[in-house]
């Protein structure tokens, strides 16, 4: 919306972690480098810690980028695997078939597969995101895989990416034999009040920029103060600034656009309390008012909420430049919530006027948590952050002009300790047919890491989070 304005190419402060916009100062071109060589000699296991917030996730895009030819890595995004599906999952990024082998079965694939790499002077190196909210017993599954090993040469380099309750977690005396595994540990800082001009300017002449600094002095103190040095902090805050001052036709961020922008924004922790009240925060993102139905209610160990028969009118707020481009859609007329066994139609999958595709799919998923078996698999397309709901209905319509609707299925998450949306395609009885579907995927789905799950992995993830 503001790109032309001011003669950008790109958005310079997407919170999508994007290569192009490394910030090598405040440390993460220290680290980097550091990471780079602990992979390359071999160190074992490696651990980086930061908030959230902080440039973790980016920093792993960025190892990943800038490995030599001969280090092949492999990628575990989703933390909430439990220990059977943490092995199936590796052992899937390294293109081994595991249908219906079992834990010892599937680690002796993957130690001959890396020992045939090993023998090609190839080298292996796991990163995983996320790693504090993994199940202790993954996490002492993953240390296992650090004993796959020759006589000289550790053949499974790994790299744990978490926040700060990382730490706490291996502090746990049932965690010691991973601690000691840890070779070296790096911690990601919030950036420095000395590195936030920098900063802003770097990721503006990334995205194209020619121009003077846009940011007043003003405006990067009041920046610097509400973000902490957090850099997603600081790319919410910078591009709301943006929206505003372009919507005045204004060229200068002053303290008046980051004050509107610091208004306009959450940044307090989030809540962890039941998967109810998560999903009471998505249905409220999405406008419905809606009640979900008690098959869901029962999955989250609550009792059904009784919808209302009238709603008062919203009180009138003062509209902003800023809140004028940004308001979230009205809401919309509340709508009965389907039966806990009802089977969504190609009808129920079009969209009508009294009812959104994020509150159809989120409906569907009711009934598809409450009736399919545990053993069988879905495959996960992606995680998403909950709090841009129109995002999330454009995600939605892309995707039902590629793929039937009506076997994607949505679930509120917290698991990161962010609010989320797993967004999964299907239902499949071995996970043979689950992996066929990946192969047919379109070129941008399979470029997005999808991962299988099954329905109990899921339905323990969300229990979990009561």
């Amino acid at each position: 919306m503001y790109l032309d304005h001011f003669g950008l190419n790109q958005p310079p402060f997407k919170i999508t972690p994007n290569t192009e916009f490394f910030y090598t100062g405040g440390n993460r071109g220290a680290i980097l480098d550091a990471l780079l060589y602990a992979i390359t000699h071999g160190e074992g296991i490696v651990k980086v810690t930061g908030e959230i917030g902080s440039g973790k996730t980016m920093l792993c895009r960025m190892l990943e980028s800038m490995l030599p030819d001969n280090v092949e890595a492999i990628y575990l995004a989703n933390p909430s695997l439990n220990r059977d599906e943490v092995f199936h999952a590796i052992a899937g990024e390294l293109g081994l078939a595991t249908e219906g082998k079992r834990g010892g079965e599937i680690m002796r694939l993957m130690q001959n597969c890396l020992i045939e790499k090993h023998a090609a002077s190839k080298q292996v190196v796991l990163l995983v995101e996320e790693a504090q909210a993994m199940p202790l017993d993954t996490l002492e599954e993953i240390r296992l895989l650090s004993n796959l090993e020759t006589a000289h040469h550790k053949l499974l380099q790994i790299v744990l990416f978490g926040q700060p309750e990382l730490d706490d977690h291996l502090n746990l005396p049932q965690m010691r034999q991973l601690k000691e595994r840890i070779t070296h540990g790096f911690k990601v800082p919030p950036l420095d009040h000395k590195d936030i001009p920098e900063y802003l300017m770097f990721r503006m002449r990334a995205a194209g920029y020619h121009g003077p600094n846009v940011f007043s002095t003003g405006a990067i103190k009041l920046i610097t103060s509400a973000s902490q040095g957090i850099t997603r902090r600081i790319n919410v805050l910078a591009d709301k600034a943006l929206l505003a001052a372009f919507s005045e036709n204004t060229h200068n961020i002053q303290p008046k656009h980051i004050k509107a922008a610091i208004k306009d924004s959450e940044f307090a922790p989030p809540s962890r309390a039941g998967v109810l009240k998560k999903i009471g925060i998505a249905a409220t993102l999405i406008g419905a008012g809606i009640a979900l139905s008690a098959g869901w209610q029962h999955l989250a160990g609550d009792q059904p909420r009784q919808p209302e028969k009238t709603t008062a009118a919203p009180t009138p707020q003062p509209v902003t430049a800023l809140t004028a481009m940004t308001a979230p859609p009205s809401p919309v007329a509340e709508e009965k919530p389907a039966p806990a066994n009802a089977i969504p139609s190609a009808q129920q999958n079009a969209a009508p006027t009294s009812t959104t595709l994020l509150q159809q799919r989120l409906e569907a998923t009711q009934a598809w948590l409450a009736g399919t078996e545990g053993g069988q698999y879905t495959v996960q397309l992606m995680l998403t952050d909950s709090d841009a709901t129109a995002r999330m209905e454009q995600i939605l319509e892309k995707i039902s002009r590629e793929i039937d609707l009506g076997q994607i299925y949505i679930y509120p998450t917290s698991i990161t300790a962010k609010h989320q949306f797993g967004i999964t395609l299907g239902s499949f009885s071995t996970r043979i047919e689950a992996q066929a579907s990946i192969d047919k995927l379109p070129r941008d789905y399979k470029a997005n890491r999808p991962m299988l799950r099954t329905i109990k992995g899921i339905q323990d993830e969300m229990a979990k989070q009561k």
